[in-house]
């Protein structure tokens, strides 16, 4: 396994290992985050756990061109369920998906180490979330970082039925001429059923650079 120095730098790709693993260790400097993301490489580890930068061979991706909306989403939008904003409730919508119970997973990936450097990328201007509310109240989002023509999203959160999946239809509807592919890094349900499918990391690659 290959372990991180203090060196901005990272192995190349043929370094990853068949669960998806590139590297181990380093910091969570903007720096460092920066360019992982340039790289297509993206930190997932757990509180107790060294960082662990991944890289999978299968990326999950959504084409904005590709996104499906159900009849009942379409209904959520006709009813006007849910307002939205952008940027006005960042470092909130992080702590949001931080207590996000999800399946097969023990306690949570968004530490508060992770926290911190995401609101850091905030305030470069780099990361952005994605707010939605109900009745003055938050009740979903999400939130990722902004590369160019690529949006790498990170993780979203929900308080009430289809509220991240109607941010996230909205996000898609509003910058499907900005971004060409929505990066959603590993295969989820959820995203699935919104049109995202997966693609090998070299055609990812293409689009990233």
């Amino acid at each position: 396994m290959y372990w991180l120095s203090s060196d901005l730098v990272f192995p190349d790709y043929d370094e990853v290992t068949s669960e998806g693993i590139l590297a181990i260790g380093g910091d969570l400097s903007p720096e460092r985050l920066i360019l992982a993301y340039q790289k297509g490489i993206f930190p997932w580890f757990n509180e107790d756990d060294p960082i662990i930068w991944w890289f999978p061979q299968d990326r999950f991706v959504l084409f904005p061109e590709n996104l499906h909306v159900s009849k009942s989403m379409k209904k959520v939008f006709r009813d006007q369920t849910f307002s939205y904003t952008e940027n006005k409730a960042f470092r909130d919508v992080v702590l949001n998906c931080s207590q996000v119970d999800r399946k097969n997973q023990d306690g949570t990936w968004i530490t508060t180490d992770m926290i911190e450097a995401y609101c850091k990328l905030y305030e470069m201007g780099i990361a952005k979330s994605i707010e939605v509310w109900q009745n003055n109240e938050l009740v979903g989002g999400f939130y990722g970082v902004d590369m160019g023509e690529v949006f790498c999203g990170e993780s979203m959160f929900a308080k009430v039925s289809n509220a991240s999946k109607a941010g996230f239809i909205q996000f898609v509807a509003k910058y499907h001429k900005k971004y060409k592919l929505i990066d959603c890094q590993v295969y989820t349900e959820h995203l699935a059923s919104l049109g995202a499918m997966e693609i090998p990391s070299d055609v990812f690659l293409d689009y990233l650079q």
